[in-house]
């Protein structure tokens, strides 16, 4: 519960500074976000054609792109990427739509980010890469592919955590978790690699009554 209140903590001070009109929308959005935010594509079109600049930032510092990302707005975002919107465009709390994509599970959106030049060794505010917080949230298949093209299985963030980890601790020890475990361990992940105060994945799983994580890691080697 300690390390979950760190976490929340960090992201409410992340955000605390972010602009936002007693609406809820954020200032100097641009017509390109609203066409991005409700999946116009004609719009968008239209839009850039008439000279909008595609990667021109909202209050919150966040691109057309980024905000078709959060909506997992396959359409807007396909259209904004393949006319050459920056995938690594980071907004003021260091999401980009590569990162963010991964860290959602928005899974198509993500392989056009990694068709489209994204940055595998980008992190987000924490410090970590687009796996971390694929693993923490049970993204079975986005974790899949972010191994498939060689995203670190043992970066380390800023909390001292790896994906592995991030993966038992946050995870809640059911089949997706069990999964992405498997996964990273297969993956090559270093299952000794212990957090900042000492205590490795296996102490972990067992602290949390993760029988089958355990089992994977003891399988792999871990002590």
């Amino acid at each position: 519960m300690l390390r979950r209140s760190i976490i929340m903590g960090i992201a409410f001070l992340a955000l605390a500074g972010v602009p936002f009109t007693a609406s809820g929308e954020s200032m100097s959005e641009t017509p390109l976000h609203k066409a991005a935010a409700s999946d116009d594509v004609a719009a968008i079109g239209k839009l850039l054609s008439d000279g909008a600049k595609i990667d021109a930032r909202d209050g919150t510092g966040a691109t057309a792109l980024l905000v078709a990302t959060h909506g997992n707005q396959v359409a807007a975002a396909t259209a904004l990427i393949e006319a050459g919107a920056d995938v690594n465009a980071k907004d003021n709390i260091e999401d980009s739509p590569y990162l963010y994509a991964g860290a959602r599970g928005h899974l198509e959106i993500l392989k056009m980010t990694l068709s489209h030049g994204a940055d595998l060794e980008s992190t987000n505010r924490y410090g970590g890469t687009a796996l971390i917080p694929a693993s923490e949230r049970g993204h079975v298949e986005t974790v899949r592919t972010l191994i498939g093209v060689g995203v670190d299985v043992d970066h380390v963030n800023k909390l001292g955590w790896t994906a592995l980890l991030e993966a038992i601790i946050l995870g809640n020890g059911g089949k997706p978790h069990q999964r992405i475990v498997g996964l990273l361990v297969d993956a090559g992940a270093n299952v000794n690699l212990a957090d900042g105060n000492g205590t490795t994945p296996l102490r972990h799983a067992r602290n949390r009554g993760f029988g089958e994580i355990e089992k994977l890691l003891i399988a792999a080697g871990a002590r």
